[in-house]
């Protein structure tokens, strides 16, 4: 038997709807911004880092898509909601970050074969004003990722957290270049080697949460153990066999397997199980659905009791 929780407030994937807005302007302004300056201040470091922030906006023009999608109700064709387009988006992201990595380290590779002249001074200063600006917005981001629960908002957030590494190394490179002058040129193109080096490093951290839920893997112990809780508190529960919780986009889908008196009535069975249902939803705002087995007690061995 279910019940599914009623919302009475808005969605969470409105919060992450604005923030991914703000993400989208941003970054389209830093592109021009570092693409502008990479190619007039001689620096492939910051082009590369332009290159990072364009996969920005297309990263979040996906995570955008993916959150309204994964905010639909529930429907005929999909009983259970659209929150698996969360983790799908997600993986999108995290592809994107790793095909922005390859395409900086082909076009390094090949500047350092090259030889170039050496950045302009300007390029710092317009890097300086680019790490604080990421920064700023990755701390605003993840704070709203974790917020709404959301591994997709979260990777956005680290999207930009990467940005802000790659701006970082390419400051790096473009000084080294700059103060060793000639025969330092390549200081810029390594910088940008060592940039997609944590694009890769940081694309891997994204993709696996999202591989997990896509997968079904169990939410942390913390909340199995609150519904177990939550369910054995409630009169006339005797015990669990099964507790299972699985994350479905922004909600959690709780299946119990409960143990009763085997000698009271159906009824009662059903009173007692809706009992329990109405707990853990009222517990917890993040769960949306609560799936019942009633089983009498003396059926279930020993060792399943208060699992």
């Amino acid at each position: 038997m279910t019940a599914q929780k009623i919302k009475t407030v808005s969605h969470p994937a409105a919060k992450g709807l604005k923030s991914t807005l703000i993400s989208i302007m941003v970054s389209i302004g830093l592109v021009v911004i570092k693409g502008t300056a990479g190619i007039l201040g001689n620096s492939y470091a910051l082009i590369a880092d332009a290159i990072e922030s364009a996969s920005d906006v297309f990263s979040s023009l996906v995570l955008f898509a993916g959150l309204r999608i994964a905010a639909k109700a529930p429907d005929k064709d999909h009983p259970y909601g659209h929150g698996k387009a969360e983790p799908l988006a997600t993986t999108i992201i995290a592809l994107t970050m790793t095909a922005a990595g390859v395409l900086i380290v082909v076009e390094s590779i090949r500047n350092i074969i090259t030889p170039h002249a050496v950045p302009k001074t300007f390029t710092l200063w317009v890097l300086g004003i680019v790490i604080l600006v990421k920064e700023v917005l990755f701390r605003f981001i993840i704070k709203v990722g974790e917020e709404v629960a959301s591994t997709a908002v979260k990777a956005d957030a680290w999207h930009h957290r990467s940005d802000a590494i790659t701006s970082a190394a390419a400051f790096i490179g473009i000084a080294i270049a700059i103060i060793g002058g000639k025969g330092y040129e390549v200081a810029d193109d390594y910088a940008a080697l060592i940039a997609a080096a944590i694009i890769f490093i940081n694309a891997y951290s994204v993709f696996r949460p999202a591989l997990n839920e896509v997968m079904d893997a169990a939410p942390s112990e913390d909340i199995i153990q609150e519904v177990k809780v939550l369910a054995q508190n409630v009169p006339g529960v005797q015990g669990l066999e099964k507790c299972f919780v699985r994350k479905m986009g922004f909600e959690l889908f709780v299946d119990l397997h409960l143990m009763v008196d085997g000698d009271i009535s159906v009824r009662e069975g059903h009173d007692i199980a809706h009992a329990v249902k109405r707990v853990i939803l009222n517990a917890n705002p993040r769960i949306y659905d609560v799936l019942i087995h009633v089983e009498p007690v003396d059926t279930v061995h020993e060792p399943y009791l208060n699992n």
